[in-house]
């Protein structure tokens, strides 16, 4: 019989294999290019039964055959629950020759090879942390190439999807191939987004495997059979091999069960479950017609136990002596419904399908005892709470103490790394916990811990409800679990925007009980503080919170104290009082830096706050350590809701010092965690940052930061909140380097709820002044544009920051360049730049330079204009910002002169005055010109270029100006002589 089966067969890459050449021929030009730019990922996707398996074996043997080390793992259904089951089943692979090929790989965190209680196990640190150093790993992977195949990843746990989402993402710079197979359309949104998004850039190799040709199954696998006869089966079959070699085997053996339809595919699936068509189904189940009692009772025991399961194992489970079940596992093999695993690891059922149809089939009291019994064996050979977890879980149908006391030991290692699977195990365990008075003290601690684990994955309604059913319990006001319930609740209420309500859910719990410990009143009225922070209304809780830092320093509590200076001090430098908050933010930390890493351990959040704040004060170096100090702290602790804060932090911190390179991977590393936490506003704070680090890290006219900004507002809806009214101003940077400043004006008064602007952040405030004044240039309202640039002085001198004083002047600057007094812009570009070198803002610096230079050269200050823009120039390529290294080539002919040009045809005065303001036309404003000499309207033009109408207009406006024309016609033909005078 053939081995086309889509199923666990490292030994079937002897048998024929058919109709897929073109799909090998794919594969081989993969491997060809491993290492050298290819692909890093191919993705198989296919029904169920149609050959993905057997595809990857044979794909196994042709890498093998290359010299390459082929690591396969595989998900399985009954399992999902177990964390990182394929990755563990594909690293048990690695022997000492696999090590000795690839010596990084001995480094790999215990719980990716299986071991959960070794040391760097699931409670080691952050998942993603993890998913980070793995990547980093394999990165280091060398020789003649590694190839990681995943089969099943339909079935995988979720911590598993989100390390291959990972690797989709970031592909390693090494010759290394990552290798899924999965079912059409059962795969998580975001996994198979992600795959997709592989896809367009190259990253990611698809193999859509369909039906095997009619000619290949006929002639090549029913070779024994009259052509009709052959051909009849492969029509009811569809192609797919699994039902037609099931059909195949039954006519050899002459037991169809009836003649068979043509109606409905060979499967089809719905909501994760196996729905076979009804002659499928019948032709496996009849496989195991013949079978002994002993026989099938082995069988059942392997389609409970799963893939590597050992005689000994199923003679534990059935109560018959090894050597029996060896005997009738032969036979089994004979019948080819058993196979040994992969890698040789113990035994498995020939496909899951069948794997399927016979647990499914087993007496649930049966299958129950089975579950129990190899739960219990596990735990005589010693193994962890996590390998028990899944058997106890299949066992259980009323309350039992021991068997919840190892659900939860497992959720308690699983908490950090696989927060799903620990979600889950809880859940299983209060189902079944009854609902008495004896119990509720424990239910009400499992709720909570379940509340967290659901919070960690992006639950964060599902955690908001359980918290509220904690809260109403009744319970002693000074209970520790309602306080914890509490400040959670208000987390998850600030996590999905719900500012109002975690205002009232404190201070109803606040005037609940005004007696109860003062420790307990400081931790509400900071939640006040936080919540207040965040939807940008700290004046109405300046006072409750200044209180409570009075009375954490009345305790002598340290840790809250610090909490409560550093949220001061955020709050008052998000208000503009730079001078308040220097004076909270230096014993803020001069305190935190006297604290241990364990006393901040379970509040480092007060790090984050102190980092921000000292941002707002332009204190770069002291912001990024503490940052560092937080993400350090973060990371070990498992506080994975505080790292996008931390990440973003030093993301801002590199982008205003100019390492843009390291600001966008920072900001990379922000988005998978953010978005795993499920809340829209903090979403929408890391696609906002990140459009903003976008603009400067790819070349002029790129149209990705838009995208990013369109999305992060998307993510903000209709809030306006601190984080969505920053999201609005990102994208108006955004849009006017797509060059739409009248877009710039809507935006931007949107953000700050009208024109006082009272929604911007008052400490950055000068810089959206800024864009403000330069949009109203571009569109020739220089009355507005002095409107903002003054607004932008008054401010900046109210502030005193370097670098906000350097906004306003380069507001007054452009204005200055309008009107043409270039020596006074040229002195205000100057005077900016020296400005961000105080606060060292090396962008702002590099971008006050580049725009100075050419109009110092045009004030007659030739050798200061080379050195403004050698300076400026060098650092925009040191700190990999291309926007700026854009603009330095865009203005070197303006500060440098050229070669002479060879003598020319002298042309009348007016035609050069007019080629000349060709040369100084924007890039946006030559295309423009172009278009129209193309004879292209307004608005063709705007639909070409994704603009408005009114956006063209104002350009020709311009254009007009420069050139010196005043007509349509006059400028297609300036346009027409521009290439034989330019």
């Amino acid at each position: 019989m053939a081995e086309v089966y889509d199923g666990p067969q490292e030994h079937a890459d002897t048998a024929p294999f058919v109709s897929r050449a073109a799909e090998i021929g794919r594969l081989d030009s993969v491997l060809e290019r491993l290492g050298k730019g290819g692909p890093a990922v191919v993705d198989v996707t296919g029904e169920a039964g149609i050959g993905k398996s057997r595809l990857l074996v044979e794909f196994c043997a042709r890498a093998r055959r290359r010299g390459l080390t082929v690591l396969r793992g595989r998900a399985t259904e009954y399992e999902r629950h177990s964390p990182f089951r394929p990755f563990a089943d594909a690293f048990a692979d690695l022997d000492r020759r696999a090590l000795l090929a690839f010596p990084a790989l001995s480094e790999l965190s215990p719980v990716l090879r299986g071991d959960v209680e070794g040391p760097g196990g699931p409670g080691a640190g952050d998942r993603f942390g993890l998913y980070q150093a793995t990547a980093g790993l394999l990165g280091r992977v060398g020789g003649a190439g590694l190839v990681v195949m995943l089969d099943d990843l339909h079935w995988a746990d979720p911590a598993s999807l989100e390390l291959v989402d990972h690797l989709v993402r970031h592909p390693v710079p090494a010759p290394l191939l990552l290798v899924v197979s999965r079912r059409d359309r059962q795969v998580p949104a975001g996994i198979a987004t992600a795959l997709a998004r592989g896809v367009d850039t190259g990253a990611v190799l698809r193999l859509a495997l369909g039906p095997l040709g009619e000619r290949d199954c006929v002639e090549e696998l029913a070779f024994d059979l009259p052509r009709p006869q052959a051909a009849e089966l492969y029509a009811v079959s569809e192609g797919n091999p699994l039902y037609f070699l099931a059909l195949l085997q039954a006519q050899r053996g002459a037991r169809l069960p009836r003649t068979p339809s043509s109606t409905g595919s060979a499967s089809d699936v719905s909501g994760g479950q196996n729905i076979l068509s009804a002659d499928l189904k019948a032709l496996l189940i009849d496989e195991l017609s013949p079978l002994s009692p002993l026989e099938r009772r082995t069988v059942e025991a392997a389609a409970v136990l799963g893939d590597h399961t050992t005689p000994a194992m199923i003679s534990d489970l059935t109560g018959s002596g090894v050597a029996d079940i060896v005997e009738a596992l032969q036979q089994l093999m004979g019948r080819d419904l058993v196979r040994p695993g992969q890698g040789g690891r113990g035994l498995a059922l020939r496909h899951p399908l069948i794997r399927a149809l016979v647990r499914e089939g087993i007496d649930p009291w049966r299958r129950e005892e089975f579950h129990r019994r190899a739960a219990a064996e596990l735990a005589r050979a010693g193994a962890s709470a996590v390998e028990q977890a899944h058997h106890l879980e299949q066992s259980l149908t009323r309350w039992d103490p021991q068997a919840a006391a190892v659900l939860v030991e497992a959720a308690e290692q699983t908490a950090v790394t696989t927060p799903a699977i620990s979600a889950h195990w809880l859940e299983v365990v209060l189902r079944l916990l009854p609902d008495t008075l004896e119990h509720r003290s424990r239910r009400r601690e499992l709720m909570l811990l379940r509340a967290q684990a659901l919070g960690l994955t992006g639950g964060l309604r599902e955690s908001r409800k359980l918290l509220h059913q904690v809260i109403d319990m009744p319970v002693a006001d000074d209970d520790a679990v309602r306080t914890s319930a509490i400040a959670l609740c208000a987390l998850m209420e600030r996590r999905l925007g719900r500012y109002s309500e975690s205002d009232a859910l404190l201070r109803r719990e606040l005037a609940r009980s005004p007696g109860r410990p003062a420790a307990q009143t400081v931790e509400l009225r900071l939640g006040l503080g936080f919540c207040a922070l965040s939807a940008a209304r700290f004046p109405e809780v300046r006072a409750e919170v200044t209180e409570a830092l009075a009375t954490a320093r009345s305790l002598g509590d340290e840790v809250r104290e610090v909490r409560a200076l550093a949220l001061v001090a955020m709050g008052e430098a998000y208000e503009g009082d730079m001078a308040a908050a220097r004076r909270f933010a230096e014993p803020a930390a001069q305190l935190a830096d006297a604290l241990t890493d364990d006393d901040l351990a379970g509040r480092c959040e007060s790090l984050s706050r102190l980092a921000w704040t000292e941002v707002f004060l332009e204190n770069y170096t002291t912001a990024e350590r503490h940052a560092d100090r937080g993400l350090e702290i973060a990371r070990r602790t498992g506080q994975l809701y505080l790292l996008p804060q931390f990440l973003l932090c030093k993301a801002h911190v590199h982008f205003h010092t100019c390492r843009i390179t390291t600001a966008l991977e920072l900001a990379d590393e922000a988005e998978p965690i953010t978005r795993a936490l499920g809340s829209s506003e903090l979403l929408a704070l890391n696609l906002a940052f990140r459009s903003q680090i976008l603009l400067q890290a790819r070349p002029p006219g790129d149209p990705g930061a838009l995208a990013v900004a369109e999305e992060a507002v998307a993510a903000a809806g209709t809030s306006d909140s601190w984080w969505a009214s920053l999201a609005w101003c990102m994208l108006a940077y955004a849009a006017y380097m797509a060059g739409d400043p009248h877009r710039v004006r809507e935006v931007l008064l949107r953000a700050g709820g009208g024109s006082d602007l009272r929604r911007l952040q008052p400490s950055v405030r000068p810089n959206f002044l800024e864009l403000l004044t330069t949009a109203a240039i571009a569109t020739a309202d220089v009355e507005e544009a002095e409107h903002w640039a003054e607004r932008a002085h008054k401010e900046a001198e109210q502030l005193h920051l370097p670098a906000q004083r350097g906004a306003a002047l380069r507001s007054h600057a452009q204005i200055a360049a309008h009107r043409g007094d270039t020596a006074g812009a040229a002195r205000m570009f100057a005077e900016a730049a020296a400005e961000s070198v105080r606060s060292g803002a090396v962008l702002r610096e590099a971008q006050s330079l580049l725009l100075g230079a050419p109009l110092m050269k045009t004030a007659g200050d030739g050798p200061r204009a080379a050195a403004m823009w050698r300076r400026g120039s060098h650092l925009a390529s040191k700190g990999g910002a291309r926007l700026l290294a854009g603009l330095a080539e865009l203005v070197h002919p303006a500060v440098f002169e050229g070669p002479a040009a060879p003598a020319a045809p002298a042309a009348p005065v007016e035609q050069v005055d007019q080629a000349g303001g060709l040369a100084r036309l924007t890039l946006r404003e030559r295309e423009i010109a172009e278009l129209v000499a193309a004879g292209l309207t307004s608005q063709a033009i705007a639909t070409k270029l994704y603009l408005s109408r009114r956006t063209v207009e104002s350009h020709l406006t311009r254009i007009y100006r420069k050139t010196a024309v005043s007509s349509r016609a006059a400028l297609a033909s300036l346009v027409a002589r521009g290439s034989t005078l330019g």
